[in-house]
């Protein structure tokens, strides 16, 4: 059985920063693309980064570019987000999500955590 369970949300000031954590079990994690999406109430799943099974190459949507960061730990199953800067609008649920194909579409990935809430007040 596959799980996926994020941590490290909260409610953080604009400009503050924050550390979401996803830890994996149940599946071959140093195997799986792994990702972030969030995503806000009325809307969409959207695309937040992903990162390839053996680390090296990373993709964030550019509304993050150059103020979240993704990273893995295969050692310890685990996948991060650094988010710095924070602002209003980065408040969404997030969600790790794993799979065995790149993209930025939310059907390509197969396993999905019950997500994390950050809220960024103004």
């Amino acid at each position: 059985q596959v799980q996926l369970v994020e941590s490290g949300g909260g409610l953080v000031q604009d400009g503050a920063s924050l550390r979401l954590t996803c830890t994996a079990s149940g599946l071959t994690f140093s195997s799986n693309i792994m990702a972030w999406f969030h995503q806000v109430p009325g809307k969409e799943r959207e695309f937040v980064a992903f990162i390839s099974a053996n680390g090296i190459s990373t993709l964030h949507a550019d509304s993050v570019q150059g103020r979240f960061t993704i990273r893995r730990d295969n050692a310890k199953n685990m996948l991060s987000l650094q988010m710095n800067s924070l602002k209003p609008e980065d408040t969404a649920v997030y969600y790790c999500a794993a799979g065995t194909r790149y993209g930025t579409n939310v059907r390509l990935y197969d396993y999905w955590g019950q997500g994390t809430q950050v809220t960024v007040s103004s």
